[in-house]
């Protein structure tokens, strides 16, 4: 008898020891009754008018999707025909394998076998077990063969394949084995082990993350008890000296004697809080700046409510860096500032930043983006929800409500990645009844902020579905942009493993500024890759000169790799730019007096 072997029979023996029919009952009955809980909960807010279901647009896409594929498969009956017998014969050959294993032979191979980053089959009883090992060879090879059908359609339009190959990857995670009882090991040997106390707390959860979501199910990813902004997250020391309508603008008090004469100011995504820079201490982006003598600045972006849907992308451009700006220099006396724009926040940046150019105001020394995209030619998965129907149904939805819920846009965000941050929980939380620990970035990534109508609906179209701002032909405030007039010094920080602003589209897009570009590819992904503090000695992030006409892993053959964090070598580029230094200023002055304490207001409000 082999190691796994004895491993599987020693935890039968223990759970078979452990269990106790009496409590198992008891508690299926509570995790039914719970269940129940669950539906009501699901059904209040529709019940009293409150929420109204309707068909999901989605579904229409899909449909619409999959229709272009079986049909370059249906409309040939050799093609057909040929579809069913490769799929026949690798069931077939399953089957063989299955009945050898069970005769005792030794030499009884898998058919296919998962792929050795795939955490969901990591338990032994994925292969010790044969129930189990083939159920898990049968979704694989179902798996692989839905895949091959979009893969060789031929004559399909890359958006429609992209389309079909991101609706069919939602499929199979979400029929995954591993997401129901009877068919994981791991859970139904804790089912028994706990006499089914598992799916009881699985239940309890399943309701109050629904009731969170008011009528929708809304999944913990972090416990929030001890992740409270103000208190274990987003404390800097620092005061809310300017408001409006869309941001409250932060200046960061200073830990030295003296800073840099030009100051910073950070412009994050409004699509969430602006505290990812500003996490816990030992991660803080904002602090870390702070300590190294920068006077910062930061843009809190309003949760707008209907009532500010009309504001529109021109409006965030005015109300957001440019009345920073203004304010920096009332408090500063300095008419320039060192700018950083996150994501979406560095779009909005770039924009600005064309259009100053064209207005012939100068007002920025350095401009610094972070995973932030000017071209969308490599925008990578989101484009699957970009085109022309997809936009204009969104639009209509918006049109209603006024925003776009933060919730629907973190979904989209968690689909790209579904079984890391959906299916895992699903199976951690709901089947395993195992609550998740406190992690800052999670709880971060559930924190969205609703949309105003006008401003995602031009943001979608003049960026994604058009591509206008690389192009020249982008219009904002009535004023044509055109990026190779923005001559001021960039440096431009890209994530190697990005799934929302591509390394690819990054490197593509730094050759459409006029000035110098200094292009950097950081270790990990969109937010690990920014957040990415020394002290962590995590990843490396490497540098190239050459950014022009080139591809990214061309790009990588000749890149020099440093280990650690990007960020002093970020420091290091802004005081090459401009080394001047002034006595620490204070938070606020006379003319701008603090309204309240850092993190404000505007920070506390949840979706």
């Amino acid at each position: 008898m082999n190691d796994v072997s004895i491993e599987t029979q020693a935890l039968e023996t223990k759970a078979s020891k452990q269990f106790n029919g009496e409590a198992f009952a008891m508690n299926i009955a509570r995790a039914l009754e719970t269940s129940g809980q669950a539906l009501a909960a699901y059904l209040k807010p529709r019940g009293n008018g409150e929420l109204r279901d309707k068909p999901p647009g989605e579904v229409g896409e899909v449909i619409k999707t999959f229709s272009v594929v079986a049909e370059y498969w249906l409309s040939d009956q050799a093609r057909a025909s040929d579809l069913q017998t490769r799929l026949g014969k690798a069931y077939l050959d399953l089957w063989g394998s299955a009945v050898r294993r069970m005769a005792g032979a030794a030499d009884a191979k898998p058919a296919i076998e998962p792929s050795p980053r795939d955490k969901r089959f990591t338990d032994p009883e994925w292969r010790s077990n044969q129930f189990f090992d083939f159920v898990l060879q049968l979704y694989l090879l179902t798996t692989q063969w839905a895949q091959d059908l979009v893969r060789n359609a031929e004559g399909i339009d890359p958006h429609t394949r992209k389309k079909a190959e991101f609706y069919v990857q939602q499929i199979v995670n979400a029929i995954s084995p591993s997401n129901f009882v009877f068919t994981n090991p791991e859970v139904l040997r804790e089912t028994l082990q706990s006499n089914g106390d598992n799916l009881v707390r699985g239940m309890k959860m399943l309701v109050e993350d629904i009731e969170a979501g008011h009528g929708s199910l809304r999944i913990r990813q972090s416990d929030p008890s001890n992740l409270v902004v103000g208190v274990n997250m987003a404390t800097t020391p620092g005061k809310v000296i300017y408001q409006n309508e869309l941001m409250q603008l932060i200046q960061y008090s200073p830990t030295t004697e003296n800073v840099l004469r030009t100051p910073l100011l950070i412009v994050p995504p409004w699509i969430n809080k602006y505290y990812i820079l500003d996490l816990r201490p030992e991660k803080s982006y904002i602090k870390w700046c702070v300590d190294q003598g920068i006077t910062v600045f930061a843009i809190s972006w309003v949760n707008p409510d209907k009532e500010l849907g009309k504001k529109t992308f021109a409006d965030y451009m005015m109300d957001g860096p440019l009345a920073a700006m203004d304010v920096i220099e009332k408090v500063t006396g300095e008419m320039k500032v060192h700018a950083a724009g996150y994501c979406v926040g560095g779009t909005l940046l770039a924009s600005t930043l064309a259009w100053l150019a064209e207005k012939r105001r100068v007002r920025v020394t350095s401009a610094t983006f972070f995973a932030a995209q000017v071209d969308f030619t490599h925008a990578g998965d989101l484009l699957v929800f970009v085109d022309e129907d997809q936009i204009s149904a969104l639009e209509r939805d918006m049109q209603a409500a006024g925003v776009l819920d933060g919730g629907k846009m973190a979904m989209a965000f968690n689909m790209l990645r579904s079984n890391d941050l959906i299916w895992s929980y699903v199976v951690s939380n709901y089947l395993k009844g195992q609550p998740p620990s406190s992690f800052d970035l999670l709880h971060w990534n559930s924190d969205a902020t609703r949309m105003p109508a006008a401003n995602h609906s031009y943001y979608l179209r003049n960026c994604y579905l058009e591509n206008r701002l690389s192009t020249g032909t982008m219009v904002l405030d009535n004023t044509l942009l055109d990026l190779s007039k923005v001559k001021v010094p960039v440096y431009n920080l890209a994530t190697r493993e990005d799934h929302i602003a591509p390394a690819e589209s990054v490197l593509y897009g730094s050759q459409f500024f006029g000035g110098p570009v200094k292009y950097v590819l950081s270790g990990s992904g969109h937010i690990a890759g920014v957040v990415n503090p020394p002290a962590s000695g995590k990843y490396q992030f490497w540098t190239n000169d050459n950014i022009k006409d080139v591809k990214l892993a061309d790009w990588l053959k000749n890149a020099s790799e440093h280990k650690g964090s990007w960020w002093p070598d970020w420091r290091q580029w802004l005081e090459d730019l401009d080394a001047e230094t002034v006595p620490a200023r204070t938070a606020g002055s006379e003319a701008m007096p603090a309204i309240e304490d850092a993190p404000g207001s505007y920070v506390r409000v949840r979706a």
